[in-house]
């Protein structure tokens, strides 16, 4: 029965692309119904199996065939336990896939064979923040951080998503439109925050808030123009307020706001508040306070909402 069960699996895929292996598969399954239901197998698979591999082997290595042919049944039993062990693993991992974009649980970025690049857990590494101890990925949080600072919409809503971003990181850029979609298509209340992984980004930070406090639908259009713009241009100010006047805004306005010491506090204040979080990478979001960090498929984050 052990080498039937097998055979039922592989021939049945096998048996997709040829009629041949249907039939095989068809025995195997007739001889796996009928020793489940305590009856005697009619097909003699398993014996015509055991004869073409043991009969193959002998013509290799008459030493080897005789050894197979002797352990033949623990040998198919312990086959057997890898093939079930591999069908669970797989199950496993393509669940995780599912649920976390990774084959390997919440905030892990090993192998995956789904997203073998590892595209949908790249971050770009928040290296120039000096921390302490180093921290892990069980220890993101929210707790203790002043959302109030940060550029927010739909307060009270059902949902809350925070989406920690750096306008030059391309891994927030990958994230961005599924996040979008999310803050548009469902109902949450929605946080921004500009992390800069380079202190470059210090100027644009100091714009987006700018940009918020003039009018807060124009950070919206803003950040869909500035998320696509070449990163490059992004470290140029005068880029940057060329972006604000096209959202329809006087970017002579926006430029004496961000020289005001009132916003350069502000954007102090920010990334203190953000090391709270113990972020380690952007882009960071966290869904009703679950923590998703790379760019992970849409269903990753709509499955987090209630």
């Amino acid at each position: 029965m052990v080498l039937c069960f097998v055979a039922m699996f592989v021939f049945g895929v096998m048996g997709i692309f040829s009629a041949t292996h249907r039939k095989i598969a068809w025995e195997a399954f007739d001889c796996v119904f009928r020793k489940i239901t305590f009856r005697k197998c009619q097909t003699g698979l398993d014996t015509k199996l055991k004869s073409q591999i043991v009969g193959k082997l002998l013509k290799f290595s008459p030493k080897t065939g005789r050894f197979v042919f002797k352990h033949f049944q623990i040998m198919s039993w312990l086959f057997t336990a890898l093939f079930i062990w591999s069908m669970v693993a797989t199950a496993i991992a393509g669940y995780n896939f599912y649920a976390y974009g990774n084959c390997n649980g919440p905030q892990e970025d090993g192998f995956c064979i789904f997203d073998p690049t590892g595209s949908n857990s790249k971050v770009s590494s928040v290296e120039d923040v000096c921390v302490v101890d180093p921290t892990i990925e069980k220890e993101l949080t929210l707790e203790g951080v002043n959302l109030a600072l940060f550029p927010h919409y739909n307060l009270g809503a059902k949902n809350e998503v925070v989406f920690i971003g750096c306008y030059h990181c391309e891994y927030t850029r990958d994230a961005y439109d599924n996040i979008v979609k999310l803050r548009d298509r469902e109902d949450v209340e929605f946080t921004f925050a500009h992390f800069p992984v380079k202190g470059e980004s210090d100027h644009v930070t100091d714009i987006s808030n700018c940009v918020y406090g003039a009018d807060p639908d124009k950070l919206k259009e803003f950040n869909d123009i500035i998320f696509k713009a070449d990163a490059v241009k992004i470290g140029d100010v005068n880029e940057v307020l060329d972006i604000v006047e096209s959202v329809g805004l006087d970017k002579s306005k926006i430029q004496e706001c961000m020289n005001s010491t009132e916003i350069n506090e502000l954007r102090v204040k920010q990334f203190e508040e953000l090391l709270k979080t113990n972020i380690y990478g952007t882009p960071l979001v966290f869904v009703n306070g679950e923590p998703v960090v790379g760019p992970k498929p849409y269903r990753v984050y709509k499955r987090l909402l209630d």
